[in-house]
């Protein structure tokens, strides 16, 4: 019985590849740029620079944005797209997002994966691929796992070089200060 709820790994176990930036719409981007602003105001306030916007996608209304807040909120779940999205579905009065584009500057983690997936969101944008723990391509792919029940369509790497570059330079200034 418990063989039946192991899954084999195929021969080729590496995670499903989102598609590229060239896939992103001129919402997208301009949204991106947004999301930008965000993730620089979070580094201004000693939060690792990432910043997420929700938008409806045929109108390109925007539902909600934030930016991460655990440090200043002393809470693991203060992720940037986590906080958009709860924010979107108090907005929409639905937690279902199918109709929703969620643009983040950094790939998202587990936690964050598995929450756009259970929000049934439509589309995920994303910056700066996360190698340490990214589930949206680098790691894992959370995203476009088929024996998950929804799989959004998913883009990555818009702007990687900008959203890399901050977080980059975020924890670079970190490193420096005295302890």
């Amino acid at each position: 019985m418990l063989a039946r709820w192991l899954h084999h790994r195929p021969a080729d176990s590496r995670p499903a590849q989102p598609l590229g930036p060239d896939h992103a719409t001129p919402t997208d981007a301009a949204v991106m740029a947004r999301a930008i602003e965000l993730a620089r105001e979070a580094a201004m306030a000693g939060e690792a620079p990432i910043g997420a916007v929700v938008y409806e996608t045929a109108s390109g209304t925007i539902l909600a944005e934030a930016r991460n807040t655990r440090e200043g909120d002393a809470d693991p779940c203060g992720h940037a797209e986590l906080l958009a999205v709860r924010q979107a579905a108090l907005n929409a009065g639905d937690w279902r997002l199918n109709h929703c584009t969620v643009v983040v500057t950094l790939e998202p983690c587990c936690m964050c994966a598995g929450m756009l997936v259970n929000a049934r969101v439509g589309r995920v944008v994303f910056g700066a691929f996360d190698p340490k723990a990214g589930a949206a391509g680098s790691l894992m792919n959370l995203l476009a796992d088929s024996r998950l029940n929804h799989r959004p369509e998913l883009i990555g790497g818009l702007e990687a070089d900008t959203c890399g570059g901050l977080l980059r330079d975020f924890f670079r200034d970190l490193r420096r200060k005295p302890r």
